[in-house]
């Protein structure tokens, strides 16, 4: 089958990835020369990924049969109303269902419509002055968003980011100077607990599983610096996670259950892979945000894992005929982003990087290219993260041991990782924490 694959990051290489170990034949559009995408596609075209006339003439020339799109800018474009037009299948959504990911107001009202359980407080605003009116109203910690699409890096958290009135107004006036995310400002009820994502396949009606990831948002060990677009996660052999049960994962996936039938109610059918992002509290599972793709970086934890063919999959999830569970290996997988030094801040970027695949690999591990590019035969950093390396095994333990051997195989310039994911000691204080929320309600 012809597929035609948009973005060239590291969910998309791992995205490739699956489609070329499934049998397809991969035509890859991307803005920037990713050589892991390069090497497993018959042809590829660097352009604008929001560019509609560009992607649609590319996969015309092709006659590709199926449209898989990585980022989220080009579902805010319309790239897959407009190929549909040309009755090209996508295993993404349309704008208008991607507006669960695009519009963060537009996913509470959703919840809130619909009487969908796991909402939070909140608010939207087109001023900073009745921003702060309502801040000073409420009797909750907060959060601070943009409202549109900003890369994962646009939230800050009162106790965490923002420390007084004055810093939270400070944020929320660089937000409406800057026009950052372009449609205003949400202030949501600040969620006290671990966060975890729950990723799904989804045909319009039908949902079918991932197996859980934790991503690490924060820049360095420890839990601190910067927020980034996601230093890196890890997921659990039994496809849970350590401090997740089974009843609590059953209650985010009847959330996003419940979130596709209304998107359907309402007229925008949903239809592609799916990102639920949660934090378990006292409560039980409270919705943060819902991503109308893969996550990055987790799915270089569940698409090397995944024992189904992905070509299979998303022909299912295009025409509306998911049947049955995907299956994934009972394996563990832990996540770390070669990243240039001053990600989260300001990235030095346009530097040499290079990864020795075969000592990846003889590491128990496997790598995927991201925000790279080949300037002058050269292989470079860009500002974003570079390289994802995944250690793969029977335990979490085993999983990071093999991702930190495969790091060694990764050499740059001014390039940093975030060591501490997947180790012991961070894991079972996320155990503990949340054995202490817990506790809380005996």
């Amino acid at each position: 089958m012809k597929v035609l694959t948009i973005g060239g990051g590291g969910r998309e290489h791992a995205a490739v990835e699956a489609f070329y170990r499934s049998g397809a034949e991969i035509y890859a559009l991307m803005k920037n020369a990713n050589p892991g995408i390069i090497r497993r596609s018959k042809k590829y075209r660097l352009a604008d990924e929001k560019n509609i006339q560009a992607v649609c003439e590319f996969a015309k020339e092709n006659d590709v049969e199926l449209a898989f799109v990585g980022p989220e800018a080009p579902l805010e474009a319309g790239i897959v109303d407009a190929l549909e037009k040309m009755n090209v299948r996508c295993a993404s959504p349309t704008k208008a269902a991607a507006m669960i990911e695009t519009s963060k107001t537009f996913m509470r009202e959703l919840l809130e419509r619909h009487k969908i359980k796991g909402n939070l407080g909140f608010a939207s605003f087109d001023n900073a002055k009745d921003t702060e009116t309502h801040i000073k109203s409420v009797d909750y910690d907060i959060v601070v968003k943009p409202v549109g699409l900003t890369g994962g890096k646009g939230v800050k958290v009162q106790g965490e980011h923002l420390h007084s009135l004055a810093e939270i107004m400070q944020y929320v006036n660089e937000i409406f100077d800057n026009n950052i995310g372009g449609a205003g400002v949400i202030i949501e009820e600040k969620a006290v607990g671990e966060e975890f994502t729950q990723m799904v396949f989804c045909d319009g009606t039908r949902i079918s599983p991932m197996p859980l990831v934790q991503d690490h948002k924060r820049a360095y060990d420890g839990d601190i610096g910067p927020n980034t677009g996601g230093m890196g996660s890890y997921t659990d052999a039994d496809h849970l996670l350590p401090f997740v049960t089974a009843s609590e994962r059953k209650e985010a996936l009847d959330i996003i259950q419940s979130i596709v039938n209304a998107l359907r109610k309402d007229g925008s059918t949903y239809r592609g892979p799916m990102y639920g992002q949660f934090m378990l509290t006292v409560d039980g599972p409270k919705l943060i945000e819902i991503n109308a793709r893969f996550g990055d970086p987790e799915a270089m934890n569940v698409l090397p894992i995944l024992k189904t063919s992905f070509t299979d999959v998303c022909v299912a999830m295009a025409a509306g005929t998911l049947n049955c569970d995907a299956e994934f290996e009972r394996k563990a997988t832990v996540c770390k982003y070669v990243v240039p030094e001053g990600y989260g801040v300001k990235s030095k970027a346009g530097l040499p990087i290079s990864v020795d695949e075969n000592g990846v690999a003889e590491s128990g591990a496997v790598a995927y290219y991201a925000n790279v590019d080949i300037v002058n035969d050269t292989l470079v950093t860009g500002t974003s993260r570079s390289v994802g390396v995944v250690g793969i095994a029977d335990t979490i333990d085993e999983a990071e041991r093999n991702c930190e051997k495969a790091l060694n195989f990764v050499k740059g310039e001014a390039i940093f990782v975030r060591h501490d994911i997947g180790k012991k000691e961070l894991v079972q204080r996320r155990i503990d924490h949340m054995n202490e929320i817990r506790s809380v309600k005996r």
